[in-house]
Order: C-alpha cells, then structure tokens, then sequence
C-alpha cells in the first residue's frame, strides 16, 4: 500500500461540468479533488449554489486538500494591488468553507523583482493567517516569474515564516532549469501539495506549456525518481494528477480519470518495491 493518498486535478479533466467533475474522481477512486475556483464561480454564475457543490462533495466522499489560484499579486501595482489583495481575501474564504488547507499562489507571467514576489507572498500568509487558509508558492516553467523550484524554494525560506511552502510539480521541475535533484533536499513539511504529470516526448524539453503535458507514463519524466525523493524527506501530502491535454478533454472523463488512477497507483506500487 502507498504512504500517500491521490487527488485528481479537475484540469486533467476541464471540460467537464463541475459537479460531474466531482461524481467521476470518486467513481475512479480517487481519495480526493483539486478544485479551480473559477470553475465554482462559473457555476454559481449561472444559476447554482455553493451548497450544491458541498453536497456533492460529502455525496461522494471527496476532501479539497488544495485549490487555485491566487493570480496577480505578485506584479500589479497600486490601487489594483489592493483590489488583487481584496479578491485573494475572497477566494480564501471560499477556500475555507470548502474546508481546503491550501490555495495556490501563482506567480506573474514576466520577469519580476524576487523580494517584492517574497514580501507580497508574506502578505498573503498573513491574509491566510486570519481566514484559517495557507497559500502555497507555486513554480511555472514557461512563467518568468518563478519557473523553478529553486527559486520557489528561495522564496519559502526568505519570506521567513513557518507557514510558507510550496507546490511540487514533476513536469514544471523538467520543464525548467531546476536543480533535478532539490526536491531531496526539501523538509516534507514545506511541501503542501504535489503534482505529478509527464513531459511530451515529441515536443523540445523546455520549451514546453501546459497542453504538452501527457498522461503519466507516457511521457519521458522518471516519475518513480521523483516519488522516490517524495519519500526520502518524509512528504505526507497528496499526489495529485494534473493534466492539461486537450485530446484527453476530447475522450470520456471517466475512462480517462480511471486510466489516470491505475497508472498512478502502478508508479506508486512501483516505488515501493
């Protein structure tokens, strides 16, 4: 048996409607679901309830260990700080009611001064502090603003408090020019979540977005490698699935959460034995 419990990212499946988004992760048996909450907003744009979404949830049996996103608090400026701040506030709210430990904190698209990123991090720590909800740093290759982990590791241990952490990902970590071996070097505990996705084999290495990505186990990245580091620093967290290709969007999203389930659960049996 695995130490670890698996999630599904709902970008793995996107274009599915939120609440069957909910209904498929637990018939594929996954033990939990990585909600986006402009998904929710678009649901309750158009007529539903928050409550129809937290029903589903106990329905079907399924925690939010995670959600996304932050976006924009690194890089405005001014009175759009404040509004950016405002709305971080919101989505932590709704974060916590969805009882949600972690919210994603993405960092800008450009180039951006690596102290201000640190300093406005810390402000939403604080944020974080009085609604019960962590935001957690997270590294994108093909984002100039933090590509990779070691930089997103920077930022964790010069914000200075013990809240801060980061978001692993397999394929950002490739993706970029990280230190392919960091993630031994990391205490567990300053990881909150981990995603783990596969690198395209056809498309050139660093160069490559999120619709590159391929299913786990079809792609070039030593996943069993990286859980195996999970293991070496005692990481507790989920693994979670996280995909953004539009030809799985194309197919049934049960048969491609199922497919994505056994194939995690081979890599963690794998890296066990």
């Amino acid at each position: 048996m695995s130490q670890w419990k698996t999630c599904l990212n709902t970008s793995t499946i996107k274009t599915t409607p939120l609440l069957e988004k909910i209904r498929v992760t637990a018939e594929a048996g996954f033990d939990a679901i990585e909600l986006w909450i402009n998904d929710i907003y678009q649901y309750i744009g158009r007529g539903g309830e928050v409550n129809d979404v937290e029903s589903a949830l106990k329905e079907h049996g399924l925690t939010i260990p995670c959600m996304i996103a932050l976006r924009g608090w690194g890089e405005a400026v001014g009175q759009e700080y404040r509004i950016i701040l405002e709305e971080a506030r919101r989505r932590m709210e709704l974060a916590a009611r969805f009882g949600s430990p972690y919210v994603v904190a993405t960092p800008p698209r450009e180039p951006c001064d690596l102290q201000q990123l640190t300093d406005r991090y810390g402000e939403l720590l604080e944020i974080g502090r009085e609604i019960g909800v962590k935001p957690t740093f997270e590294y994108i290759s093909f984002f100039r603003g933090a590509q990779t982990l070691d930089t997103a590791w920077q930022v964790v241990q010069n914000v200075g408090d013990s809240d801060a952490t980061l978001i692993a990902d397999a394929f950002h970590t490739w993706n970029s020019h990280s230190n392919q071996q960091l993630l031994r070097e990391i205490p567990g505990n300053r990881i909150s979540h981990y995603h783990i996705d596969d690198g395209n084999p056809d498309v050139t290495r660093y160069q490559q977005t999120d619709p590159d990505r391929v299913m786990i186990s079809d792609g070039i990245i030593d996943l069993e490698a990286e859980i195996e580091m999970l293991r070496q620093i005692g990481y507790n967290g989920m693994i979670s699935l996280e995909l953004f290709n539009q030809k799985l969007w194309q197919q049934d999203p049960l048969e491609v959460a199922r497919l994505g389930k056994s194939r995690l659960d081979a890599i963690l049996q794998n890296s066990t034995s």
